[in-house]
């Protein structure tokens, strides 16, 4: 049975004009030598600043192919054993592993994005003669002992021993210099817009006192931190997690622990960076731990610790790009040179030598999908993209889809309804990361803070850059160094609930210009720091906006995920069964975000792929 999608079930309620050319800036800011597909040698992503992430030129072509329009077919130009759709982490992993089981085998990956490693972004910058990086997307290996043997073993493959980062990540820098998080109140529910440091570091009745909230707020906030009380009385572990998994952190804030309603809007966005929506939608149960900020649960669900606590260190100045670029050393070792994961931070990657006839593995980026089919005979599939506004067909003995969930139905139209079904079920979440580079973080210094937490405005927090130095690449520790600040975005929507509110947040990041959030980096660093002497137009150096209109991908945890009688009943389990000789990886069809993630299912799909 045929798939029967809809326009807005891609869309998600984006209303987005989509011009009448599908040419990218990168056709007009980067010259090509030779081929159609192969990129010059001044071509480097990584330096763009602007609006980046889902760029400009990255998505205008899908949107069209949901939008009904098609290209005309035509007889494939190269054939491979084995085509990947998307060129993220999973992407990678599975030309990756299908590599390492056929070292002979012709891969070929398309990614319509300008540079490789999906959301794994890297940003670099250049002032005084230096080069500063930042993460634009995926940020770090997240609990790494946690991790499956699958990513462990891919980790240790391409060089990356985590324990380097004990050493490489400065754990004791920021607190050294008695610098903690602050919370700017807003004005129009405190009656003061004001800073207050010391959030969770000075005694609760020293930072109540400071903060413009009324006297019971005052009082609630410190007894929300102070008092042992457990507020489920008379249940065991096991009673209290079944009523508190279904209700809200908001709802147990106000109707067990009883707060001020000024104490719950300090909260409302806290885990907006996290989960993108208020706590109106978070279970109590998922809070408790989070960013020690969120309090009142400590003494109702005491937990038994499960080991030791593991930092949350495991980070490259770029983030897990730089576990992108290791992956494309391991298959194209020309085009990143190096031999570690030391010198891979300050590597340059050659793109001229991504998409190179010859070579066993090929990367070819600005190349939109459109199109996956079994040939007439079933024994091939055919796979038609747009290049600078050309179609192409090539054809593979086998095809992995890496990319969205979402998109797999426009592009595979063969598949059964059932599975279409599972591929749609998950909404992505859309999330913005703004990376600033100003001249140094002196004022966060004299204000004692290396976090500022917005009670409500456009960006939820500014935050001091993560200090690792690695390598050639040294951290500036002076607060009179240059600093990458990090600055999150997700479009809060108080009267939406359920995944609809992401997809008026995919409508809204889209149609939201580089010059709103420019404004807005602004208008609120000035906010936070101008008390310090920060001047906006004098030391804003640079900027550049990620914008993710499907970012994380769909996490079941929060209130409305019913609850599923087995695994094999899950909509991304069955969205993810392998049709033919097309195979499913990306982490949407494990339903969790990260690394670990991403990489496991691109290991199932070479593994399903391998035994069709």
């Amino acid at each position: 049975m045929k798939s029967n999608v809809t326009r807005r079930d891609f869309l998600n309620g984006t209303q987005v004009a989509i011009g009448a050319s599908l040419l990218s800036p990168w056709s007009q800011v980067f010259g090509a030598s030779g081929s159609e597909f192969e990129l010059g040698q001044d071509y480097y992503p990584p330096a763009l600043t602007g609006l980046r992430g889902s760029h400009d030129g990255s998505w205008e072509t899908m949107h069209a192919r949901v939008s009904g329009k098609t290209w005309p077919s035509s007889a494939h130009e190269e054939s491979y054993d084995l085509i990947v759709v998307g060129a993220g982490i999973s992407g990678l992993s599975a030309a990756y592993y299908y590599n390492k089981e056929n070292p002979g085998a012709r891969i070929l990956i398309l990614d319509n994005h300008d540079d490789f490693g999906g959301h794994a972004k890297r940003n670099e910058f250049r002032i005084n003669g230096r080069t500063r990086i930042g993460y634009g997307g995926t940020e770090s290996i997240d609990s790494p002992s946690n991790w499956s043997d699958v990513g462990k073993d891919l980790l240790r493959d391409i060089g990356v021993d985590v324990e380097k980062f004990y050493e490489a990540y400065n754990q004791e820098l920021y607190s050294s210099m008695g610098l903690s998080k602050g919370i700017l109140f807003d004005k129009q529910t405190y009656g003061e817009q004001k800073l207050v440091a010391g959030y969770n570091k000075i005694p609760w009745e020293e930072f109540a006192a400071q903060t413009p909230m009324n006297d019971q707020a005052k009082a609630d906030l410190i007894r929300l931190w102070t008092d042992e009380r457990d507020y489920l009385p008379g249940l065991n572990l096991d009673q209290k997690v079944e009523i508190l998994r279904k209700t809200s952190y908001y709802d147990f804030l106000k109707n067990y622990v009883k707060v001020d309603q000024q104490v719950l809007e300090m909260f409302r966005r806290w885990g907006m960076s996290k989960w993108c929506v208020g706590i109106e939608e978070i279970p109590a149960t998922l809070v408790q731990s989070y960013d020690a900020g969120m309090a009142g649960l400590a003494h109702t669900l005491q937990r038994v610790s499960s080991g030791p606590h593991e930092p949350y260190i495991f980070h490259f100045p770029d983030g897990n790009a730089s576990v992108a670029r290791l992956m494309v050393r391991s298959m194209l070792p020309d085009a990143v040179p190096g031999s570690s994961m030391e010198d891979v931070v300050t590597a340059r990657v050659n793109y001229s030598l991504l998409d190179r006839s010859g070579t066993p593995v090929r990367i070819r980026l600005n190349s939109t999908v459109v199109n996956v089919a079994h040939t007439n005979d079933s024994k091939a599939v055919d796979v038609m993209f747009v290049h600078q506004g050309n179609a192409h067909t090539v054809r593979g003995k086998k095809c992995i889809m890496a990319c969205y969930n979402s998109a797999i139905p426009y592009l595979c139209p063969e598949l059964p309804q059932k599975q279409v079904e599972g591929l749609r079920y998950g909404v992505k979440i859309p999330l913005s990361y703004t990376k600033v580079l100003v001249r140094n973080w002196k004022p966060f210094a004299e204000l004692g803070v290396d976090f500022v937490y917005y009670t409500n405005d456009f960006f939820k927090q500014v935050e001091l850059d993560y200090p690792v130095s690695l390598g050639k690449y040294e951290f500036g520790s002076s607060p009179d160094d240059p600093m990458v600040l990090h600055m999150c975005h997700a479009h809060y929507s108080p009267d939406i609930q359920g995944p609809e509110q992401w997809r008026e947040s995919r409508r809204h990041l889209l149609s939201t210009p580089f010059s709103t959030f420019e404004y807005h980096v602004r208008d609120q660093l000035d906010q936070a720091l101008s008390g310090a002497g920060f001047d906006a137009e004098r030391d804003i150096h640079a900027i550049t906006v990620n914008r993710w209109a499907h970012g994380y991908p769909y996490k079941p945890i929060l209130l409305w995920e019913p609850d599923w009688p087995n695994e094999e009943s899950k909509p991304w389990v069955i969205g993810r069964k392998p049709f033919g000789r097309i195979t499913i990886a990306n982490s949407d069809a494990g339903a969790a975000s990260g690394t670990n993630s991403a990489i496991v299912q691109g290991y199932r799909a070479v593994q399903e792929s391998l035994a069709t």
